[in-house]
């Protein structure tokens, strides 16, 4: 398999950074974040979740947010749904494409929302059998398709079964996560090779949390296997409750410079993208996670 000569980042920041972050953010920010990204040539960004305020406070303005964005043609704005009821919300306010989870890890499910993994995917069954309907698009995330922090090694098999289900049940695309950052470039590589077995390479992505460092090289390794859609947090937002210590998502910059480097286009200005990433971790009171930014933006 020859490395693709174009890749597409689905930039989670907004969703999937920003929910794990500990200072939560005014509705302004998370539109001027939004805002601020599909100007730099992005063509997806997942803008929020249409959970329960109770369980992810810093969404709690979900319908706000993603009315209030300025949409741009030709960028798609995922937003993730747990169950019906989010659903509904979502299509209150004129969302068109959505992504829904499932673990690998039989332990992960059980200890994160307390149903198997078929329980799992059995409650949101109605949720694609509605997108379907309405002419939704449907992403999957598969979590913990690396390492659980509850049971370890999480087997092959179990991360193939998840993600044919999901792709089975009509998911356009399946995102593998390494949810606490443990794989390694032979692991990750390994673990692609067999999911792409079952289910389109064209229809996969990959999605690297940074914990031990391994991120890029977890995602060259893939690269090099056809990997053509990779998610990414700009400014390397995120962390993981489930991980001691774990960093966020890797950041957006970084893989940019990266697949610049290699001459593989993005469409993606990363200038425009460094300053967003600085200007996020200001209203998060935090340095940024991007090697990338600290580089541009140092002091002589």
């Amino acid at each position: 398999m020859t490395t693709p000569s174009q890749v597409r980042i689905v930039e989670v920041g907004a969703r999937d950074g920003l929910q794990n972050e500990k200072t939560l953010l005014p509705a302004a920010v998370k539109i001027e974040l939004i805002d601020r990204l599909s100007a730099t040539g992005l063509r997806s960004i997942e803008a929020t979740s249409f959970v329960s305020p109770k369980w992810v406070p810093q969404l709690a303005d979900a319908a706000e947010v993603f009315s209030a964005i300025n949409k741009k043609p030709g960028v798609s704005y995922p937003v993730l749904v747990p169950n019906e009821q989010g659903y509904a919300r979502a299509r209150a306010v004129g969302v068109t494409e959505i992504a829904v989870f499932a673990a690998a890890s039989e332990a992960f499910s059980r200890k994160n929302i307390n149903a198997s993994i078929d329980e799992s995917i059995a409650r949101f069954e109605p949720v694609l059998a509605r997108a379907k309907s309405d002419g939704v698009k449907v992403r999957g995330y598969v979590s913990t398709v690396l390492g659980c922090p509850y049971q370890g090694e999480v087997p092959l098999a179990d991360v193939v079964r998840v993600a044919r289900r999901l792709h089975d049940l009509g998911c356009h695309e399946i995102s593998l996560g390494d949810t606490i950052g443990v794989g390694t470039p032979g692991k990750a590589k390994a673990m692609l090779k067999a999911v792409a077995n079952e289910v389109p390479m064209a229809a996969l992505a990959v999605h690297f949390h940074d914990t031990y460092g391994q991120a890029l090289a977890n995602i060259l390794a893939c690269l090099e296997e056809g990997v053509a859609v990779i998610d990414s947090a700009v400014s390397g937002t995120g962390g993981c409750p489930y991980a001691k210590g774990a960093s966020g998502n890797v950041a957006s910059e970084d893989v940019v410079y990266m697949l610049h480097g290699m001459g593989i286009v993005t469409g993606i200005d990363l200038d425009r993208l460094i300053d967003t990433g600085a200007w996020l971790a200001a209203q998060l009171h935090k340095d940024t996670a991007s090697r990338v930014t600290r580089a541009r933006t140092a002091p002589p």
